[in-house]
């Protein structure tokens, strides 16, 4: 667990410590230094804890022109006992959509595994979100989460993608490849 780093290569356009409109601005981070676990296996010092105790994240970029944001997830996500994505709502995405947010690209291919409760938090977010024209992806999610994702109907909120090959694109560019396909599935 520990060798599993949020993605770095594109540090020198965003950090979030040092965006005075994050939520985790200001916030220091040692390389050595391990203290966050995650059942009981020490995680990589860079991610961020917001709340949950099996789910950590990175945001990876902010583009406040564009209005989209990109956040690498780690762990398990776990609506069921922990309400991870009450968390999730509350001392993130709601902070970043009064920033003016409205497009949300999550990378979840180290989320380990996925448990559902109700969808009501989903809901919730896709609606504020559908009044701006705005919208959530989620990219890369392993295939038993996909499926338990479908079968809990989250995916009538949150779009599941294939990218694969997004580490090797500039921000930008996912986010008009996404904004794309989802225009089209729209249409």
């Amino acid at each position: 667990m520990q060798n599993i780093e949020p993605f770095y290569n594109w540090r020198h356009w965003y950090t979030a410590e040092d965006d005075p409109e994050s939520p985790f601005y200001g916030r220091t981070y040692s390389e050595f230094q391990y203290s966050q676990t995650l059942y009981n296996y020490y995680i990589h010092p860079q991610w961020d804890d917001f709340g949950s105790r099996t789910l950590y994240l990175k945001i990876l970029f902010c583009d406040d022109d564009s209005r989209f944001v990109i956040i690498e997830l780690m762990g398990e996500w776990n609506d069921a006992i922990e309400n991870d994505i009450m968390m999730l709502r509350r001392e993130i995405t709601d902070h970043l959509y009064l920033r003016g947010i409205r497009f949300f690209i999550l990378i979840g291919e180290n989320v380990l595994n996925f448990h559902s409760s109700d969808d009501s938090y989903y809901e919730e977010w896709h609606e504020q979100l559908e009044d701006d024209d705005g919208w959530i992806a989620l990219l890369n999610l392993p295939e038993q989460s996909q499926h338990d994702m479908k079968k809990a109907r989250i995916t009538h909120y949150v779009s599941l993608f294939e990218l694969p090959q997004w580490r090797t694109l500039k921000p930008e560019h996912i986010f008009q490849l996404i904004a794309l396909e989802m225009e089209r599935r729209l249409d």
